[in-house]
């Protein structure tokens, strides 16, 4: 019997090793793709092909780790409907768009991310595993990224770019933008300072100031102003132990920066407000962007243009020159808002189902978490990266968006609250 004891420790513990590994290589795959260090977009149309043909692959052997080594309680813990009606809608509205194949395929790496970034979270079993796949992936992307600012300057950074001046040589590291190296290496800060909070010191405070350094390399104020306004914030819930104070603070935040942002457009008083406050009210050009949809947007209101279907529309490219506006529209891609981007594509309707998934259903996983150590050190970092990306979403479309890391690292938060709220993380399986 003692034997066989043994050796049930040991396939389990086998296994455990073995969805640790597969939860590390796919986490890491999703942010370094299967083409890092990408050049202009018209040499990128062979890296297209790798990526889809890589990131097809990588979902399949996702959704075979779930079945293999995953915990079962674990995945009924973090499954959730709603997601699954999400996908769904996410189908019928690419059946309503202009181009519909396109759509359905953009669709379909959509729900391939939001499978890999739910493996990644089934297969870890403890706190001690994902401290060390939060210490591995982040290192070795902040790593390799500043290998490439410094070795490989033509593709770690912006290189003289033609097409977006400003933003000549300012580093991106193995990522399409400079504004998604950004929102990632934000989000490498929070799980820098979780680790310290861990007791895990020097290679967490190495991650977090190797993270905020290469934020400060991408040029992005935003960015850098919303580190300290997302730690701050969600810090209250560690002082004061209110954490549905947190949530209040988080929710109020976010109504005043849509008021601040897309409410400029709609309400003068917003944008005299902010030409008081030396604020720049165009928010680099994307009022004009804003202005332009919503003008476009009440024959869609309900059900919108389909999935990323309002911007490549004859709408958007056989619009007469917006001589009013101060960026012309037409070549646009996105809205530079990820709210009004649902709202755009997909209706009114389906922009407050995606509040309560990214938002509202976050914030009540927080207030919830189970009141062990571990659970809520992790809450909290997961509350950080949720509530910096959907303050982010503001003035960047990612939601929805295929594999883009910046979306990827929002399921990673969301789905990782959901988990602190229904499952006592243990510090070590035995």
């Amino acid at each position: 019997m003692l034997i066989a004891q043994n050796e049930s420790y040991m396939q389990t513990r086998s296994t455990r090793v073995y969805a640790l590994a597969a939860s590390c290589i796919i986490f890491a795959l999703l942010f370094f793709s299967f083409k890092p260090f990408p050049g202009r977009p018209d040499e990128n149309a062979g890296g297209d092909l790798v990526n889809q043909l890589g990131f097809s692959l990588l979902g399949m052997v996702s959704v075979a780790c779930i079945f293999l080594l995953a915990n079962p309680r674990q995945i009924m813990s973090l499954l959730n409907p709603l997601w699954v009606l999400m996908c769904g809608i996410l189908i019928l509205s690419a059946l309503i768009a202009p181009e519909p194949a396109v759509a359905i395929r953009a669709v379909i790496f959509t729900i391939i991310g939001i499978v890999c970034i739910f493996s990644v979270l089934a297969l870890i079993r403890d706190a001690d595993g994902i401290s060390l796949m939060l210490t591995l992936v982040p290192a070795s992307i902040i790593l390799v990224s500043f290998a490439g600012v410094f070795l490989l300057p033509d593709r770690g950074t912006h290189g003289n770019d033609l097409t977006e001046p400003i933003n000549s040589y300012l580093w991106r590291g193995v990522f399409m933008h400079k504004n998604i190296a950004g929102q990632v290496m934000a989000a490498f800060v929070f799980i820098g300072i979780y680790l310290i909070r861990r007791g895990y010191f020097w290679r967490g405070i190495l991650i977090a100031i190797a993270a905020f350094i290469f934020v400060s390399g991408t040029g992005s104020k935003t960015t850098l102003a919303l580190i300290p306004l997302t730690l701050l914030v969600v810090s209250t819930a560690a002082i004061l132990d209110k954490r549905w104070l947190t949530g209040a603070l988080i929710l109020a935040t976010q109504i005043l920066l849509a008021i601040l942002t897309i409410g400029s457009v709609i309400f003068d008083p917003v944008r005299e407000l902010l030409i008081k406050l030396s604020i720049d009210e165009t928010f680099t050009g994307r009022t004009s962007i804003w202005l332009f949809a919503l003008e476009n947007l009440s024959s869609h209101l309900w059900l919108g243009y389909g999935f990323e279907g309002f911007w490549p529309s004859s709408t958007v490219k056989d619009a007469a020159n917006p001589y009013y506006l101060d960026w012309d529209v037409r070549p646009i891609i996105h809205g530079h808002n990820s709210y009004l981007d649902v709202l755009m594509n997909m209706g009114l309707v389906i922009l407050l189902f995606t509040l309560v998934l990214v938002l509202i259903l976050p914030i009540i996983d927080f207030i919830r978490s189970r009141r062990t150590r571990e659970n809520i050190l992790l809450s909290d970092m997961f509350m950080m990266i949720v509530y910096f990306c959907t303050l982010n979403a503001a003035l960047e479309s990612f939601f929805f968006r295929r594999i883009d890391p910046a979306w990827l690292m929002l399921l990673f938060g969301i789905f990782g609250l959901r988990l602190t709220a229904r499952m006592v993380i243990p510090k070590h399986s035995h």
